[in-house]
């Protein structure tokens, strides 16, 4: 007699405990293969977690950075020549002593940059044929308190070289460098044509007008009194002020400066800190995204590769496995959870490595850290996706081994 429909051979199945421990014991056939192939999505996620809480942490520092100097700086332009051609130099003599009466005013000092010729170029002496091409900044002594310098010797000119017409200079490191000035004990002087000048400070760095670090910097009297009034750019003010007076100072400043013709001067306020910061850490982000996701990418091939000669070297166990009753499905789900778990296995240990690399730079940094708890938790996820797609065409190839050909081999 035949047999029934229902006395014929049952069809195979493959339960979730019996995918795991195929998977577990596919992993576990080759360990350190395992392992370095779960590498690259170590490396990719814990890029990943780390640039984005990286970015986070300087973010924060950029904020203190614009609220401690771009948002405390207010720059003043004398802007008299548009509207009168004979008004001459807008601000007064006692410029400073005006703004810095104002509440919220820490420094201030009028500059401006005078207009040299060839024969006026800055010399180590007055026999030297070349001359440096430096700039040369006449400015008050509030223009360099404001700048807030680190000197790496000597001083800034006071009040007393302001009052007294002084010929005295302050310079940058580099130019010391340049014109052989190590020391200042031996009262150095360098000449701006055929006039000496004592330098009386070296600036090693300044907080605020990065280029008087590359200017010779003399009292503003002595620039009036040796090479007069500017004439090619208009003079300038610098004002450091406390932490939200900036926008409140720079509404008072040309009316404190000249009562009679505030429009002589146009204030400048510092932007706005929140859109400034926005931009900044938007294109920090952008950069950096793109960054972690090279590295997701580079472990996914890692992956994918790993996985494919996974299943070219297991191709007589995939076709024995076939033979006994093993369907294509049974076998693209094996070989999907096993990239599954180094996946999510790289998912984990990146996670870990880069919160620690954010806490590690932060420490050194002296830094608060900051990682968004999303990035944390959103993480091993991205390993397991990474491990899914990348596992995905080598599954689906060993599903289509043909037994009888894989045995044969």
């Amino acid at each position: 007699m035949r047999r029934s429909r229902s006395a014929a051979v049952a069809p195979s199945t493959f339960d979730i405990r019996d995918l795991l421990s195929e998977s577990l014991a596919g992993l576990l056939q080759r360990p350190a293969r395992s392992a370095l192939t779960a590498m690259g999505t170590v490396l990719g996620v814990g890029t990943f977690v780390a640039i984005l809480g990286l970015t986070s942490t300087t973010s924060s520092q950029i904020d203190a950075r614009f609220s401690v100097l771009t948002a405390t700086e207010v720059n003043v332009e004398d802007v008299a020549s548009d509207r009168n051609p004979y008004a001459g130099l807008a601000f007064p003599k006692d410029a400073d002593r005006r703004i810095e009466a104002l509440n919220g005013v820490k420094d201030a000092g009028v500059y401006w940059t005078v207009r040299l010729d060839e024969a006026n170029s800055v010399r180590s002496s007055p026999a030297s044929k070349e001359g440096e091409r430096s700039t040369v900044v006449a400015a008050s002594p509030g223009v360099l308190r404001a700048a807030d310098p680190t000197m790496a010797q000597g001083r800034t000119f006071d009040a007393f070289h302001e009052e007294h017409a002084e010929q005295v200079a302050v310079i940058g490191a580099g130019l010391a460098s340049r014109m052989g000035i190590t020391t200042l004990e031996t009262h150095p002087a360098i000449f701006i044509g055929d006039t000496p000048f004592t330098v009386i400070g070296i600036v090693a760095d300044v907080e605020r007008k990065a280029n008087l670090l590359l200017s010779v910097v003399v009292p503003r009297s002595t620039g009036l009194a040796l090479w007069g009034e500017p004439t090619d750019e208009p003079a300038k003010m610098l004002i450091s002020t406390q932490i939200g007076a900036a926008r409140q100072i720079a509404h008072e400043a040309p009316t404190a400066l000249r009562p009679d013709h505030p429009e002589y001067l146009r204030s400048i306020p510092p932007p706005d800190p929140k859109t400034l910061r926005a931009d900044v850490t938007s294109d920090l982000s952008q950069l950096f995204l793109l960054m972690a996701a090279v590295c997701l990418a580079i472990g996914a091939v890692g992956i994918a590769n790993t996985t494919l000669v996974a299943v070219l070297e297991r191709t007589g166990e995939i076709g024995l496995r076939r033979a006994l009753g093993a369907r294509g499905r049974h076998i693209t789900l094996q070989f999907l959870a096993e990239s599954a778990a180094l996946g999510s296995w790289g998912g984990l240990f990146g996670t870990s490595l880069g919160t620690l690399t954010v806490l590690l730079v932060a420490v050194l940094r002296d830094w608060t850290p900051v990682i968004h708890p999303g990035t944390v938790a959103a993480a091993p996820l991205i390993g397991l996706c990474t491990g899914l797609l990348a596992g995905l065409y080598p599954a689906l190839r060993a599903s289509r081994v043909q037994p009888a050909e894989a045995l044969r081999r």
